[in-house]
Parts: structure tokens; C-alpha cells; sequence
């Protein structure tokens, strides 16, 4: 039983003997740093129960504490927060409960528990991933892994946007530019290779509204004049009346696309278990636009357009059906969680979407409500900032994205360069190098980009992120590389339970080792892998400041040498499983 648990049960039934009433619950938080104690105890939350001084309910309860329950050593109370200070004796015995049962901190599902899916990544299928998608799929596979490891049933999924006007550029492009280049005759992957024709649609474009502009047309009229966009809208019209030329060539190109995309996920490092693709979902939701016409949710225009009206809820009149019967983004967003809900057993969906759609995300969630769906409660957009770099913002149409294979093949190179200067690799095969290389690389950036709260922007530094030192991920992994170093040379049994007094240091590991399982929970309650990556990184800390001032394998007491392997053991498995959820891989040797 946690440290929670005691105390929970032991401040209800101080309630009861002291004030003569029940409480629902209690809520913990652990003790600031300049505070003494080990768990504190939110007093204010009391005061809907029981009226009075804050502090006055906090050292009632505190006196009954230390008095009844044997855990229980001190306490002191700081305005409405009750600071417990917990025997030492009791860290120790649930330390070897975690170590002998190997707890590190992630659940089953719970089998009775409806499921949970969390979309991510949802590409166009006219250019590559860029450093904005690598955000976004580490965020939503991170996300995806915590909430599993919170106890739930998750699906991981996508929807790929492979229709429309951009689609079109890029196939246009190809048909006037590209001498019948394909991925094979040319070397490149495909996603690239169709990324190359969108950047050339965009390029025509611009020369011919310049000379449409020297003829003498405004700006206005020349973007919607310009020859090659109008001969884009009309291959539109021909896919969407299923013209067999450009079924068949978008059918090609988008194949191109999605081999390369395969690529690109592999080497990052996330799966899903179900694609879903616009083009055979950008239809559904109009039913339901009907339907919430007949309910009253909707209205419609002389126009016939079909709207609804959010003011009372502080937001504005959204179209949601165009007066000519062709939906919106909108529309397609709605039908879509329908079909999600309907098709698999889940009670919460979770969007993986840059901030730009906040708005978006809060009209569709508030539709969804009054549409009557209960589950719209559980709908939830995870909003991620931007990704700079020092050398400005990225553009697509011009081709100045960071490509997120030459990233990922950029970071791999710089973890060698740094790797290689500091001259740990004697003894290493050049397979064994690559392969180090790649772990450090990609744990890099992956951290790099994980230790931010979701919601704020990140200037991405490349070779900041690759020091060893700091909160970085090759400096969590090299913690626990140094961990496994010492268990390959502990040459005795470190598998029995010691009675030994722990000092300071080794407390400090056990409470944070402790504070695991809460943080997962916490974790994915907030949808933010941050407190995981920050986590880990305050978990090494504390284990490096025990490795610095403690012998280990050198240890002449054998007891006490035994459970410092143990608890070395106990945080190099933690690292990992922490790791693990953030799609991280730690290295055996470094």
C-alpha cells in the first residue's frame, strides 16, 4: 500500500473522530524542497467540508497523525498545507515491494475500462514530414504510451489527408515537369520526390502571376487567374467525378508518398493501429447536419448553407455545410468522430494538433455536445506550440522546411562527432557504433522535444540538444549505461532483502523511485510526456548525487553493497520504463 493510501485512510477517520463528519477524499502533493517533510496534505481542500482556520484543521489533523499512525514521525503546517514527515523504515520496506515485484510504475488495462484513441501525425500526401510532424508524432505516440501505461486500452491512429486542391498541384507539377521521374529511376523517396513537384507547382504559380500582373491584372485576379492553378481546380473536378486518368496517377503518387512515410515513421520510431484517409471520409458528416437541422441544433440560410450559432458560448456563427451541399472541414471532422466511436469500443479521443486549431477543436467538441453525443465530454486537443529554429520559420510551398529525415540523419551524425571526441568506444564494432550513434541521436531529439510542456513553443538547437551533460536524453542515458556497467560487474547475488539503516542520499532515490507510478498518472491525466522526460531527469540527479558520494560494488559492508546494487538495479529499470513511454531507447554500454 502507498504512502497515499495509508494517510488517506487515516485523515478520513480523523475527520470522523475529530470533526464528526466524512470526507470523499484527500488530496497529496509532494513537499516543496525548502519545506521539511515527504508528502504534503492540501488542507484547503477541507474547508467545503469543515469551516475554520486552515492551519488549525491542518495541526489537528497532524497531531492525529503523528499519534495513530506508526508511519507517521513529524509533521508541520505551512498556511493550508499539512507537510507528513514518513519513518525511513517504511521507504525501505515498499522499496523492496517495488524491487521484488518489479513495479515500475505502469498498469494493465483495466479489462471493464473503454479504450481510449489518440490521433497523431495526419500528413498531406504532397510533401514529407518536416520538423513540425516530428513534434507532433512524438507527442501523440508519447501521449498514446502513457495513457497505456496509465491502465488503459489504447488505439493509435491517423488520418491522412490525400485529397484536395494541394494534392493536385503537386500531380499537375509531375505531369507538366516530370519527365516520368519515379522513386526508383531517381533514387529518392517518394514523399520527397512528390514534395519536389508541390515546391515546382508553387514556383509556376508566382511566374505567372507575374506576368500576369505586368499585363496589368490586379494581385486578386492574377492568384485566381494564373493558368496552372486553374488547371489544378479542374483535375480536382475530374478526381472528384472519378476521371480514370487521375484516379490512377493520384492512386500512384500517393503510393509514392506512403512508402516513404513508412520509412520516415520507422526511423522515428512510431506505429499506429488504424490510417484513416480523407478521401474516403470527406463525404461523411453531412448526414448528421440533417440531423441536427430536425433537432435545431443547425439553421439554414436563404442561401441554403447550413450554420450554427455559438455566441451565447462566447464563439461566433460557423458554416457547417456550404449552399450548394459540399461540406466543410468541419462537417468531415464531425462525421469522422462518429465513425471513430461507432467503430471501435472507446469513450475518449484525443487530437494531436498544433494551437492554430484551437478554435477549430472547441466548435467541434461544443457541436458534438449538442448533438446530444455524451461522449464529447471526453474529447480532448492536445495543443502543441510551434518549432523555431535559429534560423526562422519554416514554409512549405517554398521548400524551406527542415526535412525530418535530414534531421534524423543529422542528429544520428552529430551524436558519432561528439561520441567519437569523447573516445569511449574502444572495443566497439562499426555495426555497434551505427547503431549507438542512432540511440544517442534520436534519444536527443526526442527528449529534446518531450521536456517542453506541449503548449509552449520550442527553438530547436540540434547541438544543444546532444550534450552529455544537463537535462539532455544522452545524459539520461548515460546514467543508465553506468548502471548496467556496474551490474555486469557485481559478481555476487543481489537478489535477498537487506536490513540495513539508509542514509540521507539512498532515501532521496527511494522517495523519488516512489514518485513514479503517480507521475504516469499525472502524466496522462495532462497529456504531457514533459513530466515524464522531467521526471527521469530529476531521478538521475538524485541517483548521480547518491553515485558520487557512495561506494557501490566497493562497498566493504556486504549487505549494505548488496542493496546499493539493488537500488542501482530498481532506477536503471525505471530510466528505462520512463524512457520507454517517450519512445526512447537507452543503450547498454556508452
Amino acid at each position: 500500500m502507498s504512502i497515499q493510501n495509508h494517510l488517506e485512510i487515516a485523515v478520513k477517520k480523523a475527520f470522523v473522530e475529530i470533526f464528526k463528519i466524512e470526507i470523499p477524499s484527500v488530496e497529496f502533493q509532494a513537499t516543496r524542497k525548502e519545506f521539511e517533510g515527504d508528502i504534503t496534505i492540501v488542507v484547503f481542500a477541507f474547508l467545503k467540508y469543515v469551516k475554520g482556520n486552515p492551519v488549525q484543521i491542518g495541526t489537528q489533523i497532524g497531531e492525529y497523525l503523528k499519534e495513530h499512525v506508526d508511519l507517521v514521525t513529524n509533521f508541520n503546517v505551512v498556511k493550508g498545507f499539512l507537510n507528513v514527515s514518513i519513518n525511513p523504515s517504511f521507504f525501505l520496506d515498499s522499496f523492496y515491494t517495488m524491487y521484488a515485484t518489479k513495479n515500475y510504475g505502469t498498469l494493465a488495462p483495466t479489462p471493464t475500462d473503454k479504450a481510449v484513441m489518440v490521433e497523431y501525425s495526419s500528413p498531406n500526401t504532397n510533401k514529407p514530414l518536416h520538423l513540425g510532424h516530428v513534434r507532433n508524432n512524438l507527442l501523440g505516440f508519447s501521449v498514446a504510451e502513457i495513457i497505456a501505461a496509465s491502465g488503459k486500452k489504447v488505439y493509435k491512429t491517423q488520418i491522412i489527408n490525400d485529397r484536395g486542391i494541394h494534392i493536385c498541384k503537386s500531380m499537375l507539377a509531375w505531369q507538366k515537369f516530370g519527365n516520368g521521374e519515379t522513386p526508383e529511376n531517381t533514387g529518392l523517396k517518394g514523399d520527397k520526390l512528390v514534395g519536389n513537384y508541390y515546391v515546382a507547382f508553387d514556383k509556376a504559380y508566382k511566374e505567372e502571376i507575374n506576368v500576369l500582373l505586368a499585363e496589368g491584372k490586379t494581385e486578386e485576379e492574377a492568384k485566381k487567374q494564373a493558368p496552372i492553378l486553374l488547371e489544378a481546380q479542374d483535375m480536382l473536378r475530374k478526381w472528384e467525378a472519378g476521371d480514370e486518368e487521375v484516379v490512377n496517377l493520384w492512386k500512384t503518387m500517393n503510393q509514392w508518398v506512403y512508402d516513404g512515410f513508412a520509412v520516415s515513421y520507422k526511423n522515428l520510431g512510431v506505429t499506429f493501429d488504424k490510417n484513416y484517409y480523407e478521401s474516403n471520409t470527406y463525404l461523411l458528416g453531412k448526414d448528421c447536419v440533417t440531423e441536427g437541422l430536425e433537432k435545431g441544433v443547425f439553421y439554414q440560410k436563404e442561401d441554403g448553407s447550413v450554420w450554427i450559432d455559438l455566441t451565447d458560448e462566447g464563439l461566433d456563427e460557423k458554416l457547417v455545410l456550404r449552399g450548394d451541399g459540399t461540406s466543410v472541414y468541419i462537417t468531415q471532422d464531425i462525421g469522422t468522430a462518429i465513425q471513430r466511436f461507432q467503430e471501435f469500443d472507446i469513450n475518449a479521443l484525443t487530437y494531436t494538433v498544433g494551437n492554430e486549431q484551437d478554435y477549430h477543436f472547441k466548435v467541434l467538441f461544443l457541436i458534438l455536445k449538442k448533438l446530444g453525443y455524451s461522449w464529447a465530454e471526453n474529447m480532448y486537443h492536445l495543443s502543441y506550440g510551434m518549432v523555431d529554429l535559429p534560423t526562422g520559420k519554416m514554409k512549405s510551398r517554398e521548400g524551406t522546411v527542415v526535412d525530418a529525415d535530414d534531421l534524423m540523419a543529422e542528429m544520428v551524425k552529430t551524436a558519432g562527432e561528439i561520441s567519437q571526441e569523447l573516445g569511449k568506444l574502444e572495443g566497439y564494432s562499426t555495426e555497434q557504433k551505427e547503431a549507438l550513434y542512432k540511440i544517442i541521436g534520436m534519444g536527443a531529439l526526442k527528449y529534446y522535444i518531450l521536456k517542453v510542456d506541449p503548449k509552449k513553443r520550442i527553438l530547436f538547437d540540434p547541438k544543444e540538444s546532444i550534450d552529455f551533460n544537463g537535462n539532455t536524453g544522452p545524459f539520461i542515458q548515460y546514467t543508465y549505461a553506468r548502471i548496467q556497467s556496474i551490474l555486469r560487474k557485481a559478481d555476487f547475488d543481489y537478489s535477498e532483502k537487506q536490513t540495513i539503516s539508509i542514509s540521507e542520499k539512498e532515501l532521496s532515490v527511494i522517495k523519488t523511485l516512489q514518485q513514479f507510478p503517480e507521475t504516469i498518472q499525472l502524466a496522462a491525466k495532462n497529456h504531457s510526456p514533459a513530466l515524464i522526460a522531467n521526471y527521469s531527469y530529476d531521478l538521475v540527479k538524485e541517483y548521480n548525487s547518491f553515485y558520487q558520494s557512495s561506494y557501490i560494488l566497493g562497498c566493504e559492508n556486504n549487505a549494505v553493497k548488496i542493496f546499493r546494487t539493488q537500488l542501482s538495479a530498481q532506477v536503471g529499470e525505471t530510466i528505462k520504463s520512463a524512457f520507454n513511454l517517450l519512445g526512447i531507447d537507452v543503450p547498454e554500454r556508452m
